[in-house]
């Protein structure tokens, strides 16, 4: 069972933390990168993570999913956590290999079962979602550990810049972006494998667990 309704929308922003820019050695952008991930790649928390025959690299990114409430367009900075219903975990599993071979991401980001979120905590329970510590782990294994503090772009700038051009639903889901550590950029690589076990784990959220296997 999904912790959220479906969403219309699943808005994705790329290279939003100033350590995963770093650790690719591109520049942090100047606008927020926003990218597409699709609804049926959704999965709750212990759901497997089905890697298809077609998939050879496969990774996993911890994220902060942000859960819309309200209907915007064009929301100012400074109302937009207003429109906010609520938070949860987030996992931004990629196909890498799809991802750099197409050279546009959405194949490669919308894989059946490659989103896992979860659980979902209000947002008068998180009064600043820009201070919660941020986990992803693989088989126990900690790979990325940071902050939300090193957001390039706030949760607030984030569902601001998005209405600018889109009406953002109730239940759109937007992912705000991982830190650094995810598998490709390790030396070695650390990607995902049959029989691992992936966790993200945010401060006052909890954790989202999801079995890897080969599907």
């Amino acid at each position: 069972m999904l912790p959220i309704e479906r969403p219309g929308k699943i808005v994705c922003v790329a290279l939003n933390y100033r350590d995963h820019a770093e650790e690719q050695g591109v520049a942090v952008p100047s606008a927020p990168l926003l990218f597409a991930k699709w609804p049926n790649a959704l999965i709750g928390p212990g759901d497997p993570i089905v890697i298809p025959p077609l998939v050879t690299q496969v990774d996993s990114e911890a994220e902060l999913g942000v859960v819309m409430g309200s209907r915007v367009k064009r929301i100012s900075k400074e109302s937009a956590l207003e429109a906010v219903r609520g938070y949860v975990c987030a996992n931004d599993v990629s196909a890498r290999d799809l991802q750099y071979g197409d050279r546009q991401w959405t194949r490669g980001k919308s894989v059946d079962t490659f989103c896992p979120v979860g659980p979902l905590v209000p947002r008068d329970e998180i009064p600043d979602p820009h201070d919660l510590t941020i986990r992803g782990i693989v088989s126990g294994e900690i790979l990325q550990d940071s902050t939300t503090a090193n957001l390039v772009f706030g949760v607030d700038e984030l569902i601001a810049f998005a209405s600018q051009t889109m009406t953002l639903e109730p239940g759109d889901l937007i992912l705000t972006g991982t830190p650094a550590g995810v598998g490709v950029f390790r030396d070695p690589q650390r990607l995902l494998q049959p029989g691992d076990e992936v966790t993200v784990e945010i401060e006052r959220i909890g954790s989202l667990t999801n079995p890897v296997v080969a599907g």
